[in-house]
């Protein structure tokens, strides 16, 4: 009740940006949590003697619940409503959070970062949807903007916080934060987010093809993080590649025979929804294990601190903040199809600095690719997302918001395991010796290189498949609250 009689004093124009902000608190957790664990791994293993196997599973065991649940997180915000799901998302993931600070053995911490994972499967298709369901089309693109611009910034500051939290407090820290955002969150979002939700009369939960996406999902997740472990031809990584491609033919099956499926596939039919996915695939694939391995560079290769390494990337980060927004506000204006083509012919023109780059190299060497690539990436990632969302009716935003954060984490996956891959097939020599390091800079040029051509092919795919769309849509009535 008291929640009703504050949130009656906003006006509607002002309620909008707080429900913006509300979803962004939550969205900025999910992010920082994707890499500020990194550089704080070296201190959890000394505190905790956890073995390194089981220190891969603090990373691991986050990133593929995150990514297994994300349609089934996307399904449940259309059916019991998006804000009910994020709170309730948000509320697993701060609890989980405290239990991750306080973990006394690796078991627990394994466990509490697994479930935190679940709990951003459940956030993060809700954020999108909220914004989409919240804001008019000409004005969705610059909301969206200012998500991703949050998106960004949690992604970059991460491994720097990361980095002054283990140097001079205690890795318990990094989780600690969490805490009093998510409880803040929660209170913003009970107040200022309307409930909405897909209002279909013959409106059910697709239970057969919520499990059958999360057992492919969670296959071929599994397979590409530990593709370069136990080789690309081993045994268990082609039994979990063919649990995949099955899983995946079934969920079609199932998908095109159901009542009221969990994704109507038809909306694949449209090249502008396939392109956008496709696009954000090959952006996630060209530039995920760019961050991942140039950040090795600069610590291995280069002798920087993490906490240095992770200020290197700041430039990049602060310009994606800004032109992010700005990128979505001429998205709604003029379309997305040719910032995305600038866009990704930008981040291949970084890719190939970084390319060029030795053992020799500085700050000033590395701050061009940074900022080349930052106003790329601000031109591309919401001009795809807007263009993806608006060819979504609005009852299915949550399950659209799902699919293409899922394209999202799953072309991350794939382009850490390939430039991994790349560079593992150069690295011969001993660990920590100066041929290793030699060619570990050779394997890296070559893995960017493939990178580059990625991401030029994401512009060129961009170009062809998307079109100006204007939305019209039906005007959900939302719930009361």
């Amino acid at each position: 009740m008291r929640a009703r009689i504050i949130a009656s004093f906003l006006d509607e124009e002002h309620r909008k940006w707080w429900t913006l902000w509300a979803v962004t608190f939550g969205l900025f957790m999910i992010m920082l949590d994707n890499t500020i664990v990194n550089v704080a791994l070296p201190s959890i293993e000394r505190d905790l003697h956890i073995s390194i196997s089981e220190l891969e599973w603090v990373v691991t065991g986050y990133a593929l619940t995150f990514a297994v649940l994300m349609l089934t997180g996307g399904k449940l915000a259309d059916y019991y409503g998006r804000r009910r799901i994020f709170i309730l998302g948000l509320a697993i993931f701060t609890a989980s959070s405290l239990a991750c600070g306080l973990a006394p053995s690796a078991g627990f911490l394994i466990a509490a970062r697994i479930v935190q994972g679940a709990g951003a499967a459940l956030m993060n298709p809700a954020t999108l949807s909220i914004i989409v369901a919240t804001f008019p089309p000409k004005q969705r693109g610059m909301a969206i903007g200012i998500w991703a611009g949050v998106s960004a910034m949690a992604l970059a500051i991460g491994p720097l916080l990361g980095g002054v939290i283990s140097e001079h407090l205690h890795w318990s820290w990094i989780f600690f934060i969490n805490i009093p955002v998510g409880v803040i969150g929660i209170l913003v979002a009970r107040v200022v987010i309307r409930e909405t939700k897909d209002t279909s009369s013959d409106q059910r939960l697709d239970l057969p093809g919520l499990a059958v996406s999360a057992i492919g999902l969670f296959s071929l997740t599994y397979a590409l993080i530990e593709a370069n472990t136990y080789g690309w031809t081993s045994t268990r990584i082609l039994v979990l590649f063919g649990v995949a491609a099955v899983s995946l033919v079934l969920f079609v099956y199932l998908e095109t025979h159901q009542r009221r499926p969990m994704i109507n596939l038809s909306l694949f039919r449209n090249p502008t929804f396939a392109g956008s996915n496709a696009v954000m695939l090959l952006v996630a694939l060209a530039m995920f294990g760019v961050f991942f391995f140039v950040s090795l560079f600069i610590q291995n290769v280069l002798g920087w601190t993490a906490t240095q390494a992770g200020a290197s990337f700041l430039p990049m980060t602060v310009l994606i903040v800004v032109v992010a927004p700005l990128a979505g506000k001429l998205s709604d204006r003029v379309g997305s199809r040719w910032l995305i083509g600038g866009g990704m012919t930008l981040v291949s023109g970084s890719l190939l600095i970084y390319a060029s780059l030795d053992e020799t190299a500085t700050f000033w060497n590395l701050l061009p690719a940074m900022l080349i690539g930052g106003v790329g990436m601000a031109m591309t990632m919401t001009p795809t997302t807007a263009t993806a969302m608006k060819s979504v009716p609005t009852d299915q935003a949550g399950v659209g918001s799902a699919v293409l954060n899922s394209m999202r984490q799953v072309g991350g996956s794939m382009g850490i395991a390939v430039m991994g891959a790349i560079v593992g097939a150069y690295v011969t020599a001993p660990k920590g010796t100066p041929a290793a390091r030699d060619q570990f800079v050779s394997g890296l040029h070559h893995s960017l290189v493939v990178a580059a051509g990625i991401a030029f092919a994401a512009a060129i795919l961009g170009v062809v498949t998307i079109r100006h769309q204007v939305q019209h849509e039906p005007v959900l009535a939302p719930e009361a609250g």
